[in-house]
């Protein structure tokens, strides 16, 4: 794959403590978005400017809202789960912006939904779109990237279950998911490489 020679891949992660970038070497560009979405749209727009990269991959943690595979798991679509501008448009649409309002990175995977808060208990909405996984940075990421025509990938690592515990399991399981995520990308650089 093309995408994966140095230069080319842009690694967004919104803490160190979830990726050293050191780690990556010079097969990527790691930048860290900070959390939320504000940060990540601002962020994502000045690196892609900066870099000029073919990919951006987000890596990050998420909490489990339903049922998926456990530990490093790709993002198939994301969707804003805060967005409520009811009745102007319905939840998860961003009112009077034309297109759609879940964005798809081209691969198999499991559903995100991103928004503004840490999520510690269900949500019937939820289940009513299919998601999967919550985080607070991919949607804001994956829409810059959209407007910019720059492919995107997300990787998510299931770090805790969105209920009452979430922050202490977070705390506990944020540096896990480095582990696999690096494993992948190496193996994904080094196929490349090869082919």
């Amino acid at each position: 794959m093309q995408e994966f020679t140095p230069g080319a891949v842009l690694v967004l992660v919104a803490l160190p403590q979830e990726l050293d970038a050191a780690l990556l070497g010079a097969h990527a560009t790691v930048c860290y978005t900070g959390v939320g979405k504000v940060n990540a749209a601002y962020a994502t727009a000045q690196a892609l400017r900066k870099h000029a990269p073919q990919l951006v991959i987000n890596f990050g943690s998420a909490g489990r809202v339903a049922p998926c595979p456990p530990g490093l798991v790709e993002v198939a679509s994301v969707l804003q789960r805060d967005m409520n501008a009811e009745p102007l448009a319905p939840r998860g649409a961003t009112p009077f912006q034309e297109g759609g309002h879940t964005l798809h990175s081209g691969f198999e995977g499991v559903v995100c939904g991103t928004g503004d808060s840490f999520v510690t208990a269900p949500d019937p909405w939820f289940e009513t779109r299919g998601v999967q996984l919550v985080d607070m940075e991919l949607y804001a990421v994956a829409s810059v990237c959209a407007r910019q025509n720059v492919a995107w990938r997300a990787f998510k690592f299931v770090s805790d279950d969105a209920n009452a515990e979430s922050a202490n399991d977070w705390q506990a399981n944020v540096r896990r998911g480095e582990v696999l995520f690096v494993d992948w990308f190496l193996r994904e650089s080094a196929r490349a490489r090869a082919l």
